[in-house]
C-alpha cells in the first residue's frame, strides 16, 4: 500500500481556501495539487572568499618609544561588500562607516618634528592617507588620541573632563617610564592645589621598619620562610601560615670525645627519640663521658615528651654524681631512677599546646624506654630499661664484637625461658612488646646496670631499636661501624643512621658513639 502523497501547502493556490494535509484536491475549485510546480530556489549569493588578495597600504611611522599604535577605520581601505560588488567610492555620509577616516585625510599636514606626544601619530598618520575632497556637509573630526592608562592611577587626573582635553591637545605630556621600568605619579593640578588650604607642618615621617631585618626580641621564634611572622605553639606561622619544619625531626650533636644523631624515620609523622650526651670530671680530674638514649612508646600519649624529659632528667643526674664521687655504676642507677621521675611527673601534667589536638595521642601515660653509657676511669658502664642496645665493636675488627643489654621484651623472655631460639622468638609478631619500660602505668621499676673493663680500644654503640633492627646481631653491627668511627665519631653515627634509612627507615632511628681508649691498668673484664 502506497503511502499518500503529501503537500506542503496550508492554502489552495488558486482559491486560499484552507486545505488539509492529506488533500489531493481542493473542496472548494478542485485544483490539483499535485500539479503544483514546486517553487524555484533562489540564486546563490557567495560571499567574498577570506583568501581574496588585499592590497594593504603600508602602516604610518611610529615615534621610538610612542605608545599609540598603527590602527585602520572603515572606508580606508578598498574591498567588496557581502554580494561582490565594489565598495563605493563616493565619501559616506558624517556619522557612517569611514566618514571620520576622509575627514581626517582632509586636515592640514603636520611636519612630524614639530608633532609632539600624541599628535606625533596622528599627523603622520593623516600625511599618509590620500588626499580626499572636502565634504562640506561634514565638519572636520578627528580621532581622540590613545591614552596611557596604568591600573594604580597615577595618571588618572587625565582621564576625564578638560584632563582629556588637556591630553589630547598635547598641553599635559605623557607619561614618562622612570629608569626602574615604572611610571612616576602625575603632578596636582594648581587650580586644585590653590583651592585647598595648605596642610599644617609636621614632623617627617619616620620610616617603617622592615620585620625581616629588625632584630627580634629574644626568645622570640620568627617563620622560616617570612622571617616576619611568630610562630604558634601549633607549629605554623601567624603571619604567612607557614608550616615550620620540627627541630626534633633531625638533631646531631658532637663533642670531642661522643657524638649522636637522632633521626624521625621514613614512616613516623613525628620523631619520637631523644639523646642526651655530655663529657665531665671525676675528682680525680680523669675525664668521662656520657650517653643517654631513649625511645618513646609510641602506643602512649605524648612519647616525644617523655623521652626528652628522660634524657634530660638522667643526664643531669650524672653530671651531678660523677664529679662528687659516686661510682659510675651508682651513678647510672640514680639516673635512671631520676629518669623515671621525670616520666611519670608527665602523667600528672595536662598536655602542652599542640599535643592537646594531636590526632596521634592516646589516652595513658607517657612512657619510653633508657639506655645509658658511661666511659670513665677505665670502665664502661651501661645501663637500661626497656629494648634499647649498648653494642661494643673493638677496633681491632678481628676481635669479637658483644652486645653488652638484654633486652626487657616479650622475645628476650621467651629465649631467657628456652621456650624458643633467638631466630624464632624475634621472628614472632610480638618480638618487640617490651616489658619494661619508664612511665606512671610500669609494673615495676627494674633498672639494670653492668660494668665493664675492656682489654682492647673500641667504640660503643648506644642506640634505639631504630638501627639495631637493621643490625640485630654484634657481628652485624660491627659490620655496619665504620672502621674509622673512633677517630670521626659524627661521620660513623651518621654512617649508622644511614644504613637504617636505606633499610627502610620504618622507626625513630638515635645512635650514640662514645670511644674507649685502654686505661694502662685496664685488663679483663668486671
Amino acid at each position: 500500500m502506497s503511502q499518500m502523497p503529501q503537500h506542503d501547502f496550508s492554502a489552495c493556490p488558486g482559491c486560499a481556501e484552507p486545505l488539509e494535509s492529506g488533500d489531493r484536491f481542493c473542496g472548494a475549485c478542485g485544483y490539483d495539487l499535485s500539479a503544483v510546480p514546486a517553487a524555484a530556489p533562489e540564486p546563490d549569493r557567495p560571499t567574498v572568499a577570506i583568501g581574496t588578495p588585499v592590497s594593504w597600504p603600508e602602516p604610518p611611522a611610529r615615534e621610538p618609544g610612542s605608545l599609540s599604535t598603527s590602527t585602520q577605520h572603515p572606508g580606508d581601505l578598498p574591498g567588496t561588500d557581502s554580494g561582490g560588488h565594489d565598495l563605493p567610492t563616493t565619501p559616506p555620509a558624517h556619522g557612517a562607516p569611514g566618514a571620520q577616516a576622509q575627514a581626517r585625510a582632509s586636515q592640514p599636514q603636520v611636519p612630524a618634528a614639530q608633532a609632539q606626544g600624541p599628535q606625533a601619530f596622528q599627523a603622520q598618520a593623516q600625511a599618509s592617507q590620500p588626499q580626499v575632497p572636502e565634504v562640506p556637509a561634514a565638519p572636520p573630526a578627528r580621532d581622540l588620541p590613545t591614552i596611557p592608562v596604568r591600573t594604580d592611577g597615577p595618571h588618572a587626573a587625565a582621564t576625564s573632563g578638560d584632563g582629556l582635553a588637556a591630553l589630547a591637545e598635547g598641553t599635559v605630556p605623557a607619561p614618562v617610564p622612570t629608569a626602574d621600568g615604572d611610571f612616576a605619579l602625575a603632578a596636582p593640578d594648581p587650580r586644585a592645589a590653590a583651592a585647598q588650604p595648605a596642610p599644617p607642618q609636621s614632623a617627617p615621617p619616620q620610616p617603617v621598619a622592615d620585620p625581616r631585618t629588625t632584630t627580634p626580641p629574644a626568645g622570640t621564634k620568627l617563620c622560616v620562610a617570612c622571617r616576619a611572622g611568630h610562630v604558634d605553639p601549633d607549629g605554623y606561622c601567624e603571619n604567612c601560615g607557614h608550616a615550620q619544619p620540627r627541630e626534633r625531626d633531625h638533631m646531631e650533636q658532637e663533642l670531642s670525645t661522643v657524638a649522636a644523631v637522632s633521626d624521625r624515620g621514613l614512616r613516623h609523622h613525628r620523631n619520637e627519640d631523644a639523646f642526651a650526651v655530655s663529657a665531665t670530671a671525676l675528682p680525680d680530674g680523669s675525664p668521662a663521658t656520657l650517653a643517654i638514649v631513649c625511645d618513646g612508646v609510641s602506643s602512649a600519649t605524648r612519647p616525644d615528651e617523655a623521652s626528652a624529659a628522660a634524657a634530660q632528667a638522667a643526664n643531669q643526674s650524672l653530671l651531678d654524681a660523677l664529679p662528687r664521687g659516686t661510682h659510675p655504676q651508682q651513678a647510672m642507677h640514680e639516673a635512671i631512677v631520676a629518669a623515671a621521675e621525670a616520666v611519670n611527673a608527665l602523667a600528672e601534667e595536662p598536655g602542652q599546646g599542640a599535643m592537646e589536638h594531636d590526632p596521634h595521642r592516646h589516652q595513658n601515660a607517657p612512657a619510653c624506654t633508657i639506655v645509658g653509657a658511661v666511659v670513665a676511669d677505665g670502665l664502661l658502664i651501661v645501663g637500661w630499661v626497656g629494648d634499647s642496645r649498648v653494642y661494643w665493636v673493638p677496633d681491632d675488627r678481628t676481635s669479637p664484637p658483644a652486645r653488652l643489654t638484654q633486652d626487657d621484651s616479650w622475645a628476650a623472655q621467651m629465649v631467657a625461658a628456652g621456650l624458643m631460639n633467638e631466630a624464632e622468638a624475634y621472628a614472632d609478631e610480638r618480638a618487640h612488646a617490651i616489658t619494661g619500660w619508664l612511665g606512671a602505668d610500669a609494673y615495676e621499676l627494674e633498672p639494670h646496670t653492668s660494668a665493664f673493663k675492656p682489654d682492647r680500644p673500641g667504640v660503643v654503640v648506644v642506640c634505639t631499636d631504630g638501627l639495631w633492627n637493621y643490625a640485630e646481631a654484634a657481628d652485624d653491627m660491627a659490620r655496619v661501624v665504620p672502621a674509622d668511627a673512633t677517630g670521626r665519631l659524627l661521620h660513623g653515627a651518621q654512617v649508622l643512621v644511614g644504613h637504617a634509612l636505606d633499610g627502610g627507615g620504618h622507626d625513630n632511628v638515635t645512635v650514640a658513639l662514645l670511644p674507649f681508649t685502654l686505661s694502662p691498668q685496664g685488663a679483663g673484664s668486671a
